[in-house]
């Protein structure tokens, strides 16, 4: 492979051809950068025949050339041109998101993924979760015996892309499906459980009232079953606006100011609760923090549980 590249390329454009890599607004982009790929020159068509609408959206004018009344023809796909000139391809435009109000190409995150040396090959989708959440999970294919954990999946994410293009979740399978056609079934892929994920560290059950509110709060919050007390918060999927609503939470519990600042500082349940008890501790028990826990807990419970019964006539 060339250097830098995560698959086979697809080449450089033939004679009388010409391949722009293009963002949203229609510029070029860097070297390296991802766009949508347009092909102009020669050999472009006039259009899709008896179909107007479609011709009118894939076939653009043509802002690069000479020709009077050329044309682009937008592929749809997403590319990247590498330093050598050749043409990678990334995925397909159609397979960007929104989530959490950024706009996102999924197609990015499995070209890093990738590039890591155990991943074979990666697959990222956009999911809602119990809560109607839209959060990224990954799915990954080994390139060997050893399956890469989380922790090293996600800190090599984020050397080159930012924190909210981080998958919340990162399942490894042993193969994708796919369609007739061979190409990956995305719809048949399967949804996250509320299971536990695969980490480096094992499990640890809470040991005292304060770690158990805590591991309650993280368990309702991240929509996992089972939370350890040395289980690091964005592991488990967690990330900035899930750890806001922690926040919200933990501050209603042992009734102080808590800066959000702590809560990246103190990512498991065990640390977090040592800190909360060194600032806390002379003010208020860990039983009293517990019982508060409890009762709210229970309300939201309650809550939840409301139904409308329909008038009488």
């Amino acid at each position: 492979l060339p250097v830098g590249a995560s698959s086979v390329p697809i080449g450089k454009p033939i004679f009388n051809t010409e391949i722009y890599l293009l963002d949203r607004y229609g510029q070029p982009v860097p070297v390296g950068a991802p766009g949508e790929m347009y092909i102009g020159g020669v050999g472009v068509a006039r259009g899709y025949l008896n179909r107007p609408a479609v011709t009118a959206e894939k076939f653009v004018p043509d802002p690069f050339g000479d020709t009077p009344g050329a044309r682009l023809y937008r592929t749809g796909d997403l590319a990247r041109r590498l330093p050598d000139g050749s043409i990678e391809f990334m995925g397909r435009i159609d397979h960007q998101v929104k989530v959490r109000g950024f706009r996102i190409e999924l197609g990015e995150i499995d070209t890093q993924l990738k590039r890591h040396p155990e991943v074979r090959d990666a697959v990222t989708l956009a999911r809602e979760d119990r809560s109607d959440n839209v959060r990224l999970v990954a799915y990954v294919l080994p390139a060997n015996e050893r399956e890469p954990t989380p922790g090293e999946l996600r800190a090599f994410i984020q050397r080159d892309l930012p924190e909210y293009m981080t998958p919340a979740i990162f399942m490894v399978l042993d193969a994708f499906p796919l369609t007739p056609s061979g190409k990956v079934d995305r719809n048949a892929l399967p949804a996250p459980t509320s299971e536990r994920p695969e980490l480096a560290t094992p499990y640890v059950m809470p040991s005292n009232p304060l770690q158990r509110t805590l591991v309650e709060i993280w368990q309702d919050v991240l929509d996992i079953e089972k939370v350890g007390v040395n289980d690091n918060f964005f592991d488990l999927g967690g990330h900035s606006l899930l750890l806001a609503r922690v926040h919200s939470r933990i501050q209603d519990v042992v009734g102080k100011e808590l800066s959000m600042v702590e809560l990246f500082r103190f990512p498991t349940v065990g640390a977090l609760a040592e800190h909360l008890d060194d600032e806390n501790g002379k003010n208020q028990s860990l039983q009293s923090t517990y019982d508060r826990a409890k009762k709210q807990q229970q309300a939201r419970r309650r809550r939840r549980t409301v139904t409308v019964r329909p008038r009488k006539a």
